[in-house]
């Protein structure tokens, strides 16, 4: 029987057991250490699996034992984003006496195996996003490892951390319509995260409010190589378009530039918004019209809701969405510096 909340957690010997292997297999494969087959390491990857077996003495009794660490687990260290979040965790934790463990899943093979072993080495986890897989955090839930997730819908029994994006997305294209903007798109894939996809929820409530049709979404990564790729396409196609709502700066950024080199006049011919305020939003010219999130703020809260639930100060599950800001400068036609801050919801 798989443990969960009431049950009794599972031991190596459990794991064993279903696996039909020896003790000593089911070790090796679980500290990756020594020769195994792959049948056996399936085996045994299949039983833990079941069985909700996280090697964390904390995740059996924090009372007893505690490493005074919180594991941290993001999808990518790519841009300028993570960097604020980062700083703003450590920060924290480092003031409580709490050490931080970093682990990257993007072109990870295994991240349920990492996370695993992350959580023997932790007190708690924090997941940013679409780090991990939503079967994997039920399976760290189950077996009583505290979580806390950053810029990810709710789960039940987690707590979670967010920035709001539908309102201010909404309310940046309400403005890019209310000046006469028609030819509006989307860039960015939805898909890709949570809060991308509240990003477009609001890009689309600002045309449904005004009976338009809502453009569908140019699905492209939030990466600075893609923002180049898909202005360079702008310009060779000449696809009619006179503004651009990208889902977050880097893409914002690239696209400004390019369009720039292509003797593009931003903002006469086309308007350019971001997302998140990186440092650089604010010093291109003409500077980059976006919406500032407090990424610092999300990484402290993040770590101190974890640290709650560790030491039991808290018990029930809390949702936190943080405020954002509408920063109009000149890439929509704004005077720089001048910013709009939208209403903060918890």
């Amino acid at each position: 029987m798989a443990s969960g909340p009431t049950s009794k957690p599972a031991t190596i010997y459990d794991v064993a057991a279903l696996a039909k292997l020896s003790i000593a297999t089911v070790s090796r494969v679980l500290q990756g250490t020594g020769p195994v087959s792959a049948k056996a390491r399936a085996r045994v990857d299949q039983a833990a699996h079941e069985l909700n077996y996280v090697p964390l003495r904390a995740a059996r009794s924090l009372a007893v034992q505690r490493h005074e660490a919180h594991g941290l687990v993001l999808p990518d260290l790519a841009g300028p984003f993570y960097g604020d979040l980062l700083m703003g965790y450590e920060r924290w934790a480092g003031e409580h006496g709490q050490s931080v463990i970093l682990t990257v899943t993007h072109g990870n093979p295994d991240p349920s195996r990492t996370i695993r072993d992350l959580a023997s080495r932790v007190d708690g986890i924090v997941v940013h996003g679409n780090a991990l897989e939503l079967p994997v955090v039920h399976d760290l839930r189950r077996a009583n490892v505290p979580i806390v997730l950053v810029a990810h819908p709710p789960v039940t029994g987690c707590d979670s951390v967010r920035s709001e994006s539908a309102s201010s997305a909404e309310q940046l294209t309400s403005r890019l319509l209310e000046h006469g903007r028609q030819k509006l798109l989307f860039v960015g894939d939805p898909d890709s995260s949570y809060d991308v996809s509240e990003r477009y929820v609001g890009f689309s409530a600002a045309f449904r409010s005004r009976g338009l049709e809502v453009p569908k979404p140019e699905r492209v990564p939030l990466t600075e190589t893609a923002g180049e790729a898909y202005a360079s396409k702008l310009l060779e196609a000449n696809i009619e378009v006179d503004g651009l709502v990208c889902a977050n700066d880097e893409l914002g950024l690239a696209i400004l530039k390019t369009l720039g080199d292509g003797a593009v006049v931003v903002p006469d011919e086309v308007v350019v918004t971001g997302w998140d305020d990186v440092m650089a939003a604010r010093y291109v010219m003409p500077g980059l019209t976006t919406v500032r999130q407090p990424m610092a703020e999300l990484g402290r809260l993040a770590a101190q809701r974890l640290h709650e639930r560790i030491t039991g100060e808290r018990t029930r599950a809390r949702n936190d969405v943080l405020g954002t800001e509408l920063v109009l400068r000149g890439s929509c036609g704004t005077g720089p510096g001048e910013t709009k801050a939208t209403r903060s919801t918890g």
